[in-house]
Protein backbone atom coordinates (compact mmCIF):
# COMPACT_ATOMS: atom_id res chain seq x y z
CA UNK A 1 0.00 0.00 0.00
CA UNK A 2 2.46 2.26 0.91
CA UNK A 3 4.55 1.91 -2.20
CA UNK A 4 1.46 2.40 -4.34
CA UNK A 5 0.56 5.65 -3.06
CA UNK A 6 4.74 7.12 -3.34
CA UNK A 7 4.11 6.00 -7.17
CA UNK A 8 0.26 7.98 -7.09
CA UNK A 9 2.11 10.64 -5.71
CA UNK A 10 5.49 10.57 -8.00
CA UNK A 11 3.00 10.66 -10.99
CA UNK A 12 0.69 13.18 -9.45
CA UNK A 13 3.67 15.62 -9.24
CA UNK A 14 5.10 15.05 -12.58
CA UNK A 15 1.61 16.00 -13.90
CA UNK A 16 1.82 19.21 -11.79
CA UNK A 17 5.47 19.84 -12.83
CA UNK A 18 4.11 19.57 -16.48
CA UNK A 19 0.64 21.63 -16.23
CA UNK A 20 2.93 24.04 -14.30
CA UNK A 21 5.92 24.20 -17.40
CA UNK A 22 3.22 24.71 -20.47
CA UNK A 23 1.65 27.66 -18.42
CA UNK A 24 4.89 29.41 -17.50
CA UNK A 25 5.72 28.69 -21.78
CA UNK A 26 2.94 30.21 -22.69
CA UNK A 27 3.04 33.37 -20.51
CA UNK A 28 6.44 33.58 -22.10
CA UNK A 29 5.38 33.32 -25.25
CA UNK A 30 7.20 31.58 -28.40
CA UNK A 31 9.99 33.07 -30.62
CA UNK A 32 10.61 32.93 -33.93
CA UNK A 33 13.62 32.48 -35.73
CA UNK A 34 15.57 35.67 -36.71
CA UNK A 35 14.45 37.63 -39.98
CA UNK A 36 15.57 37.08 -42.85
CA UNK A 37 15.21 39.05 -46.57
CA UNK A 38 16.45 41.70 -48.61
CA UNK A 39 16.16 44.73 -46.01
CA UNK A 40 15.19 43.05 -42.84
CA UNK A 41 17.77 40.68 -41.43
CA UNK A 42 17.91 40.00 -37.53
CA UNK A 43 15.71 40.73 -35.14
CA UNK A 44 12.70 38.13 -34.12
CA UNK A 45 9.24 38.39 -32.99
CA UNK A 46 7.40 37.00 -30.23
CA UNK A 47 3.83 35.49 -29.84
CA UNK A 48 2.08 36.14 -27.04
CA UNK A 49 -1.51 35.90 -25.38
CA UNK A 50 -2.70 39.17 -23.69
CA UNK A 51 -6.51 39.63 -22.58
CA UNK A 52 -7.94 36.35 -24.81
CA UNK A 53 -6.31 38.20 -27.88
CA UNK A 54 -2.94 37.19 -29.76
CA UNK A 55 -0.34 39.32 -29.85
CA UNK A 56 3.02 39.73 -31.90
CA UNK A 57 6.02 41.89 -31.07
CA UNK A 58 9.23 42.84 -32.53
CA UNK A 59 12.60 41.87 -30.85
CA UNK A 60 14.42 45.29 -29.31
CA UNK A 61 17.47 44.15 -32.06
CA UNK A 62 14.64 44.26 -34.68
CA UNK A 63 15.77 47.17 -37.26
CA UNK A 64 13.32 48.71 -38.96
CA UNK A 65 14.10 49.10 -42.73
CA UNK A 66 14.64 52.66 -44.44
CA UNK A 67 11.63 52.01 -46.82
CA UNK A 68 8.78 53.98 -48.10
CA UNK A 69 5.38 52.21 -46.56
CA UNK A 70 6.78 49.08 -44.05
CA UNK A 71 3.80 46.75 -42.77
CA UNK A 72 3.44 43.90 -40.69
CA UNK A 73 1.93 40.41 -43.28
CA UNK A 74 0.85 37.63 -41.86
CA UNK A 75 0.57 34.14 -44.29
CA UNK A 76 -1.76 31.46 -43.02
CA UNK A 77 -0.66 27.85 -43.57
CA UNK A 78 -2.78 27.48 -46.66
CA UNK A 79 -1.08 30.15 -48.76
CA UNK A 80 -3.42 33.33 -47.59
CA UNK A 81 -1.81 37.04 -47.21
CA UNK A 82 -3.04 39.55 -44.54
CA UNK A 83 -1.75 42.67 -45.18
CA UNK A 84 -1.74 44.47 -41.59
CA UNK A 85 -0.83 47.96 -39.59
CA UNK A 86 2.06 50.03 -40.83
CA UNK A 87 5.65 49.73 -38.80
CA UNK A 88 6.20 53.13 -39.09
CA UNK A 89 3.58 55.73 -37.76
CA UNK A 90 4.47 59.57 -38.54
CA UNK A 91 4.67 62.02 -35.89
CA UNK A 92 2.12 64.45 -34.65
CA UNK A 93 3.79 66.65 -36.32
CA UNK A 94 4.34 65.59 -39.61
CA UNK A 95 7.09 63.51 -39.53
CA UNK A 96 9.02 66.58 -37.71
CA UNK A 97 8.67 64.69 -34.08
CA UNK A 98 10.04 61.93 -35.63
CA UNK A 99 8.48 58.72 -36.64
CA UNK A 100 6.89 56.23 -33.92
CA UNK A 101 7.36 52.48 -34.64
CA UNK A 102 4.39 49.96 -34.08
CA UNK A 103 5.95 47.20 -32.36
CA UNK A 104 3.50 45.28 -30.97
CA UNK A 105 0.10 44.39 -32.91
CA UNK A 106 -3.25 42.42 -31.66
CA UNK A 107 -4.07 40.03 -34.48
CA UNK A 108 -7.55 40.32 -35.84
CA UNK A 109 -9.98 37.40 -35.17
CA UNK A 110 -10.38 36.82 -39.35
CA UNK A 111 -6.13 35.12 -39.03
CA UNK A 112 -6.46 30.98 -38.21
CA UNK A 113 -3.20 30.50 -38.13
CA UNK A 114 -0.04 32.40 -38.60
CA UNK A 115 2.90 30.06 -41.09
CA UNK A 116 4.79 33.39 -41.66
CA UNK A 117 5.43 36.73 -40.44
CA UNK A 118 6.94 39.37 -43.14
CA UNK A 119 7.64 42.77 -43.07
CA UNK A 120 6.49 43.90 -46.17
CA UNK A 121 6.77 47.30 -48.18
CA UNK A 122 3.44 48.46 -49.49
CA UNK A 123 4.75 51.11 -51.78
CA UNK A 124 7.80 48.83 -53.57
CA UNK A 125 5.24 45.70 -53.18
CA UNK A 126 7.67 43.63 -52.01
CA UNK A 127 8.68 41.27 -49.17
CA UNK A 128 11.44 43.09 -47.27
CA UNK A 129 11.98 40.10 -44.94
CA UNK A 130 10.10 37.20 -43.21
CA UNK A 131 10.40 34.97 -40.40
CA UNK A 132 8.39 31.69 -38.87
CA UNK A 133 8.52 29.87 -35.62
CA UNK A 134 8.92 26.04 -35.07
CA UNK A 135 5.78 25.46 -36.27
CA UNK A 136 2.71 26.69 -37.37
CA UNK A 137 0.62 29.15 -34.76
CA UNK A 138 -2.67 28.14 -34.27
CA UNK A 139 -4.67 31.32 -33.34
CA UNK A 140 -7.81 29.81 -33.41
CA UNK A 141 -9.56 32.84 -35.58
CA UNK A 142 -13.02 33.07 -37.38
CA UNK A 143 -12.99 31.59 -40.80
Amino acid sequence: MEVTRKIVTSVLGVLVALVLGVGTANAQGQVSKPFAGAKVNGGTVTHTMQDGKHVLTLSGDFQVPDTPDPHWQIVDSKGRVFLLQRLKIKGALGGVAGDKINMSITLPAYITDIAKVQIYCAWAEAVLGETTFTATLMTGGTK
